[in-house]
């Protein structure tokens, strides 16, 4: 059966990650791994894990020197999970905004054709909990700016509940992946879409955190609108 790793960056989630392992350990199959990617957690976080790791099945933990980013982070994750034999990589977040009872159905998609296999909020069933009307008129705003901007037909361009097939990661250049954050999500999904891949859309219940703090910030909103069409122009000039 094709491995599949679950990768869980975490800051600042020593009250999360505990039960969120527990509870996707018990959705993904015997054999799957899950990988904590901490970037050195002032609240204990790492420590958590590390005894997660001891006590739990096919836990890893990657511990990294700082707080380097979400887009960083998930590409170290990559590069582990790839060269422990991943068939399947999956992005979820650590803080249960991600339902993981949705974790075999993003697998089940790409077993089924998929390439990338994304966890909606803008298609037919999706939606998002929890949130005030600014935050969802951000959230879907910058999915419609992106959409328009890159040209390419993905409701949820922001999201960051996927599951990549191997080849995928093995096909992008991951190295010069330049954003990060919601502008990471963007640029790996459309990096995929314009390298022939095929990309599911598949609905999902997004959820406000359970307890912490949101890493969201108003640098990484930002960072999303000025470097679309960036990576727009870097893709139009390559094809010249």
């Amino acid at each position: 059966m094709p491995g599949a790793w679950l990768i869980l960056p975490t800051y600042n989630e020593a009250e999360n990650i505990g039960p969120m392992v527990q509870a996707a350990r018990e959705q993904l199959r015997p054999g799957d791994s899950i990988l904590i990617v901490d970037d050195n957690s002032p609240d204990g976080t790492g420590a958590v894990a590390d005894e997660l790791a001891k006590t739990t099945e096919g836990v890893e933990v990657l511990h990294r020197p700082g707080k380097l980013g979400l887009g960083r982070a998930y590409l170290a994750g990559f590069a582990h999970a790839l060269a422990g034999g991943a068939d399947y990589v999956l992005e979820m977040d650590a803080d249960f905004s991600h339902d993981p009872h949705d974790l075999p159905r993003l697998i089940a998609a790409a077993e089924q054709g998929a390439d990338l296999v994304l966890g909606s909020r803008y298609v037919a069933g999706g939606s998002v909990t929890d949130w005030g009307v600014v935050r969802r008129l951000v959230s879907r705003g910058g999915s419609w700016y992106a959409r328009v901007v890159l040209g390419v037909d993905v409701r949820d361009l922001t999201g960051g509940f996927k599951c990549f097939r191997r080849k995928v990661l093995e096909t992008l250049d991951l190295e010069h992946v330049h954003a990060d954050g919601y502008g990471f999500q963007i640029e790996l999904t459309y990096r995929t879409i314009k390298a022939g891949f095929r990309v599911q859309e598949i609905p999902i219940v997004f959820r406000d955190r359970r307890v912490g703090q949101s890493k969201m910030t108003a640098r990484i909103a930002l960072e999303a609108v000025w470097k679309v069409p960036a990576l727009r122009r870097r893709d139009d000039a390559n094809l010249s």
